[in-house]
């Protein structure tokens, strides 16, 4: 079999088969009905200019009735079925250890009209003190100049056809096929097409996961500029996070799908442990029937015995909600996404101490809605606000922990903080998306992005 070029010269690339690629081909070249939960795609590699023309495709085969199915129940909602864990959690252990030095790294980047910010994307990929020797851009759906900008910067892209399942789905289509020829030197990053690696990402991230503690590597991330007064609210709250995470030593709670480095034979345990029924979802890496994947998959390697971190030098930029609307939308997923994920998995060891975060969220919104209350009832009996003792002092301390948690953001941002008018209402508004996921996911409503 004849290898093909790297996509990052003087790095040899990974073993993938060469039938994933067709100089010059830009449309799909094979129909491969997969399974009822992944769809056709195809992978196509830039064309040197000296190449041929390709001889043209194949008339694709007729579809199934199952794919035609699939093409009328576009984005079909999710409904996850009840699942009963089999195995509360393996004993914590560790992944074989390996050379970093002879580790290689696999960059999958799902990406849907992502034109004015893949480049960056990719420049980031490229830019790193240890680069991935494969890049792939998953592009889904693409309607505008994104799998061109990929091209143009030479690395690999995989088209998807009839995929229903939005990221997730994406990313299945890619490790169904790449996931069988990784062994235990390799590494597989999952990243966002809106986020841009610091430049030593992928060297500490690999310095972690060659040692075989960890089975996946997050990162730190802050906000990129725009977005306006709701844009600079979610720097902030960024800003608290990366200063909770360092604060925690990389101990986090979720590896985010802004950017995670993965073991590839992590992700081979999962799909294993999916097909003994001993995980929720279909034996693939990303359970496509919940809203928050990443969450999800973090719970599963947890359960696996594995564990996670996120290095404060791992750090990233992320794109952040540029209206209100938007921001509520994904808080909300986000928010109904964890409880659904949690009900799946059950109370277990591993679980028990996000539920107990969700509890305690639960009590804020009950004293937020008692504090407000009293606010009101006040003013209709009396004409007149009367704050007690006990609510100036909680109102002190808020206003408090609103400064000091933003002083990597400097003084301005420290004074913003501090204003209880501004800090408030933008907990009050990250509350109403908490209280609606509450209230969604007891209604049993309808899950869907």
């Amino acid at each position: 079999m004849d290898e093909q070029p790297s996509s990052v010269p003087g790095i040899p690339d990974t073993a993938v088969p060469d039938d994933w690629f067709r100089p010059g081909a830009a449309s799909p070249i094979r129909v491969t009905h997969l399974s009822a939960d992944t769809s056709t795609a195809v992978l196509t590699r830039p064309v040197p200019a000296f190449e041929p023309a390709a001889p043209a495709p194949a008339a694709p085969a007729a579809p199934t009735p199952q794919a035609a199915a699939g093409r009328r129940a576009k984005h079909a909602p999710r409904k996850a079925a009840p699942f009963r864990l089999r195995t509360k959690r393996r004993r914590r252990r560790s992944l074989p250890e390996v050379d970093v030095a002879d580790m290689r790294i696999t960059a999958l980047v799902p990406a849907h009209n992502e034109e004015d910010q893949i480049g960056d994307t990719i420049d980031s990929l490229l830019a790193q003190q240890r680069p991935p020797e494969r890049i792939i851009v998953i592009a889904d759906n693409c309607r505008d100049r994104t799998i061109e900008i990929a091209h143009a910067k030479g690395v690999d892209v995989y088209e998807t056809v009839e995929n229903q399942h939005k990221k997730a789905g994406g990313l299945n289509q890619v490790l169904d096929r790449l996931l069988p020829d990784l062994g235990p030197l390799d590494a597989v990053l999952v990243m966002d097409a809106d986020s841009t690696l610091g430049p030593e990402f992928l060297g500490h991230g690999l310095e972690r996961l060659a040692t075989g503690q960890w089975a996946g590597v997050g990162g730190t991330f802050t906000g990129k500029p725009g977005g306006g007064f709701v844009g600079m609210l979610q720097r902030n709250e960024y800003a608290r996070y990366v200063r909770d995470v360092q604060r925690l030593q990389g101990r986090a709670l979720v590896l985010t799908g802004t950017a995670t480095l993965f073991r590839a034979v992590a992700l081979q345990e999962v799909v294993e442990a999916r097909r003994a029924k001993e995980l929720p979802g279909s034996p693939q890496v990303y359970d496509t029937r919940v809203l928050t994947e990443d969450n999800e998959l973090t719970l599963a390697i947890l359960h696996l015995g594995l564990r996670i971190i996120c290095p404060p030098k791992c750090t990233l930029e992320t794109e952040v909600m540029l209206t209100w609307r938007d921001l509520f939308n994904q808080r909300l997923r986000w928010k109904r996404g964890a409880l659904e994920n949690l009900t799946d998995y059950g109370w277990t060891r591993v679980t028990r101490g996000y539920w107990g975060r969700q509890f305690l969220s639960l009590i804020g919104l009950l004293v937020i809605f008692i504090y407000l209350s009293s606010l009101v009832f006040a003013f209709a009996t009396t004409g007149r606000v009367n704050v007690q003792p006990v609510w100036m002092i909680v109102t002190a301390i808020f206003a408090l922990e609103r400064a000091v948690t933003v002083r990597s953001r400097g003084p301005l941002q420290m004074f913003l903080g501090g204003l209880v008018v501004v800090e408030m209402a933008f907990d009050l508004f990250l509350q109403a998306a908490q209280a609606k996921a509450f209230w969604d996911a007891l209604r049993n409503k309808e899950r869907k992005w």
